[in-house]
Parts: structure tokens; sequence; C-alpha cells
């Protein structure tokens, strides 16, 4: 298994800091790193920075939002962050939601699935050097009856390998179909099926393997020294995933309360959106139970993180992406340290 982690760009000297997280995660050997967006920083921006301060991981949008671009400039994004990095980039796309797309940007949503496969097939014509030239449901390129006409960009061809954050049964199909990886999250091995099912489906369309998709799921690593520490820390794990099951998105559509809910915990679910959506987040955060932290993330001791990757391996894992918790620098180092070795530990190069 390779390993990986996200940073979320920040100002000032939170900035400073999170630079100095990436560096010295590539000294340990970290082998991705990806650049999150959601409603603060954007992804490009960082990752520039980020290709000149690294020599060897590799660096990825994780995710660059999909509506606020259009499809060529996010392959021009991509191709000039494959140049500055020398080969190093990796395209990660999503949809986001509703909240975001037309609350923040003031665009529609509509038709995500659409959206995501033009513009993957639009994008992988621009990494070819050819012109541009293409006709969908939501895009057309170039405008008919103006006085364009088709053009390539004046890069260098470069191929850059396409990542998909997905949740959806569908977006998980088209998943399987046309991407290279998928960037996954709320993920129970025990129930991974909800995401495979959907994932084998997209591959067998298209005459692929799940070998040739790469898995690259996350979740919060925090190795304790004793199993009489677990408690506090969960505990306040439990308002992150409630905030994640009741408020990340809109009361009708919240793609995190939908995928627990495909993996067993449907009523919790629905319960602890309707109280947060209801201003009660302390309800809320009381529905969420250990087993539900615990089965989406890589929190205990040594010896129990240790088993919980060789489920993930065994399940089908890939890239394990790794968040360290840590309230400073140094601890998650730590932490990202912990699960690097113990990931070399059962999966050796």
């Amino acid at each position: 298994m390779r390993t990986a982690t996200t940073i979320e760009a920040s100002g000032g000297g939170a900035w400073r800091e999170t630079v100095d997280f990436v560096l010295e995660a590539e000294k340990l050997g970290l082998d991705i790193c990806w650049v999150a967006e959601a409603w603060g920083s954007d992804a490009p921006s960082p990752l520039g920075y980020l290709a000149a301060r690294t020599d060897r991981m590799l660096l990825g949008s994780g995710v660059m939002q999909l509506a606020t671009r259009s499809p060529v400039t996010i392959a021009q994004t991509a191709m000039t962050l494959a140049q500055m990095s020398e080969g190093r980039f990796l395209l990660g796309l999503g949809a986001s939601g509703p909240q975001v797309i037309e609350g923040l940007h003031g665009i529609p949503f509509a038709r995500p699935l659409t959206r995501m496969r033009e513009t993957v097939e639009i994008i992988r014509s621009a990494f070819t050097g050819e012109k541009i030239a293409y006709q969908g449901r939501r895009f057309t390129i170039p405008l008919p009856d103006g006085e364009g006409r088709p053009m390539r960009l004046s890069l260098a061809a470069v191929p850059v390998p396409v990542y998909l954050a997905t949740l959806s049964p569908k977006m998980l199909e088209l998943t399987g179909e046309i991407a290279d990886g998928w960037l996954g999250t709320s993920f129970v091995p025990e129930g991974a099926g909800a995401y495979f099912t959907h994932l084998d489906k997209g591959l067998a369309r298209a005459g692929r393997t799940r070998a040739q998709l790469d898995v690259c799921q996350g979740a919060e690593i925090n190795v304790v020294g004793d199993e009489e520490d677990l408690a506090d820390i969960i505990s306040s794990r439990k308002r992150e995933l409630a905030f994640s099951l009741g408020g990340m998105g809109s009361g009708s559509t919240n793609f995190y309360n939908n995928a627990y809910s495909r993996q067993g915990w449907a009523d919790i679910a629905a319960e602890v959106r309707e109280r947060w959506q209801a201003g009660d987040r302390d309800g809320a955060t009381a529905l969420v139970t250990d087993d539900m932290v615990l089965a989406t993330t890589l929190i205990g001791t040594e010896d129990m993180v240790r088993e919980r990757l060789k489920v993930w391996q065994e399940t089908g894992v890939d890239t394990v992406r790794l968040y360290p918790a840590g309230d400073t620098l140094k601890a998650r180092i730590d932490n990202l340290g912990h699960g690097i070795d113990l990931i070399r530990s059962i999966a050796p190069r």
C-alpha cells in the first residue's frame, strides 16, 4: 500500500507550518500529498508552490471543484502543474455539493454526473495535444455558429492521471469506468460492498479490473499509547462526524450522510441530520456511536491500528490517505510517521 495525506492551505503562519509539515512528510517517505479545496483556499496555488519545494513525492488536487472552472481551464491547470512538478501531478476532481456550488459560487449544481463525464473526456482530449472539439449535453467546444474554431493548447502534451472523488452509486460507476483512481471517504471496510459493487460495475463496463484503479481511502490516524486514552479522543471526534452527517450539504442533499446510510447506519444518520439541521448540535453529536467513529478512522493503540490497516489491505485499498491528529506540528508529524511505519510493516516495498 502507498501512503498519502491531505492538507488544506491557509494564510500567514499557518501556511508556513503547513509547508513544514509537507517537507517533513516527504522526508518520512510519504508517497502522495493531496491539497484540498473546499470553501477556503484553492488547490492549484499551493500545489504550484509545493512543486518547487518538494523533490520526490507526488502532488495532487484533492479535489478541484468541477463546476467552478471550464474543462479546458482544468486541463490547462493540470498540464501546467504536471510540467512544474516534472510529472509528479495527479488531477483529483469532485462535484462538491449544491451548498458550495450554488450557495457560494452561484453556479447550478444540476446534472453533476453528466458534467463529470464530459469534463473528463474534454480534459483527456486536451492532454493529447490535439485540437479540442467536443459536442455533449453540457459542453460544446467550440461554440456553434460563432467565430471560434477548434484549437489546441500550446502546452506540450502530457498524460495526467485522473482521480475522482465520488460517493453516490452512479458516480462510483463512472469512476470505475473512466478514472485512474478513486478518492474515497467515509469508508468502512466491512461495508465496502456499498462502494465496490458500483466501482466494479463501471470497471466491467470499460473492460477493466480493480487492479487498474488506484483505490485511495482516507481516515484520521491517532495512535495512542494506552486504550484508556481512547474515550476522550473518540468523544472529540464525534462532533466532527455529526457535522459531516448533518451539516455537510443541504437539508436534502448530503453525500456523507448517504454513504453512512448505505453502510448500516441509516436510522442514526437520518436522525443526526434532522437534529443538526434543527440547530441541536449537542443532540446530534450524542447520537454518534463509538463504533461509527472507530469503523471509519485509524484511531487506537499501535496494535489496534495495525490490525485495522490489515483489514483495509485485505479489502482492496491501494493507497491510505492519512489525516494525522494533533494540536502541534510535532504531534501531527509523529502520528503521520506512526502511520507510515505501520503500513510499511504490513505492506513492505
